[in-house]
């Protein structure tokens, strides 16, 4: 199978994270895709500790490293000066927790992408404060253990849609994707960088740690989120034009639960009711992409897509 994935590496080795981390295999592929001239913005969270220890960075990109609350805001001024300057060809970054984007950071993501700022919003989402602890956040999943939701007290309350809160903002482009998906990732990380204006990419980040899960795992864990519709890979243009990416088997959503630690107080009643609620959110998703309830199948990759990317059946379907 061909592939065009770039052999060049834009992440160093001896980053900090923890073994299996998804966040680190995340930026691995995000910078493959970008390439060199790209400028990152990183609020506070797990990748503020990744990156090393200043003066030394894992990356081979310049980074600013900035408060929890800014990565909107930061990211709209550092395009503003490069503009300024008469450089079109930098593509500006937001690399941005769960925590920093669906939380603390929404309030300048949500102005930024209103007046349309031109960068790329990339949110690596791990379902929780990984960096301070494990502690809930509003990506947190129904059913979840973290240590703010501890025991029976465990989060009763649904994840935050943020594909949507932002594609309610019309913005040009917003997408999901997956470490389990490389080739897809970095298809839409392809097609965000040709694109102008505000865009926005949701990456599922397996986190080991914060999960209870064995790090081996966390690759295949990121494939079953996939393949039971707890997270589906689509993407939206212009806030009205939906495309699935993947149509999976209909693989039941407690293979994925009991993999992990931080799920394991769940019941029989307690994984049907989780059941049902991934099944209402894939039929709305099925009906925003004008599709009927029940598709299934494989990958199914645009006509322009790498031939690498046609080929994934092979390994994902």
């Amino acid at each position: 199978m061909e592939s065009n994935v770039s052999e060049r590496e834009y992440m160093c080795s001896g980053h900090v994270g923890c073994p299996g981390c998804g966040a680190a295999i995340a930026m691995r592929f995000l910078l493959k895709a970008l390439g060199e001239k790209t400028i990152m913005v990183i609020p506070a969270c797990c990748w503020s500790i990744i990156a090393g220890p200043y003066p030394q960075s894992t990356l081979k990109v310049p980074v600013l490293h900035t408060a929890f609350e800014t990565g909107g805001a930061v990211a709209s001024g550092v395009r503003a000066a490069l503009d300024i300057q008469g450089d079109r060809e930098t593509t500006v970054v937001t690399w941005a927790g769960d925590g920093g984007t669906f939380d603390i950071g929404f309030q300048a993501l949500s102005g930024a992408v209103e007046r349309n700022e031109d960068f790329i919003y990339v949110c690596y989402d791990n379902e929780a404060y990984m960096n301070t602890g494990v502690q809930r956040s509003s990506s947190t999943p129904y059913g979840a253990w973290t240590t703010t939701t501890p025991g029976q007290e465990w989060k009763k309350l649904r994840k935050k849609n943020i594909v949507e809160a932002l594609v309610a903002h019309r913005i040009p482009y917003a997408a999901t994707a997956s470490i389990a998906f490389p080739e897809d990732l970095m298809r839409k990380v392809h097609k965000a960088k040709g694109i102008r204006g505000s865009r926005f990419l949701h990456i599922y980040a397996s986190c080991p740690t914060g999960w209870r899960l064995p790090s081996e795992l966390a690759v295949r864990i990121a494939r079953m989120a996939v393949q039971t519709n707890i997270f589906p890979l689509y993407e939206v243009e212009n806030g009205v034009r939906y495309t699935i990416n993947y149509m999976p088997k209909g693989y039941l959503v407690r293979e994925y639960f009991k993999l992990q630690g931080r799920f394991k107080h769940l019941t029989d009643a307690d994984l049907e009711e989780i059941q049902r609620m991934v099944d209402e959110d894939w039929e709305l998703l099925l009906r925003k992409a004008g599709l009927s309830p029940g598709a299934a199948g494989p990958i199914t990759a645009p006509s322009h897509a790498p031939r690498a990317l046609q080929g994934m059946r092979h390994f994902f379907g």
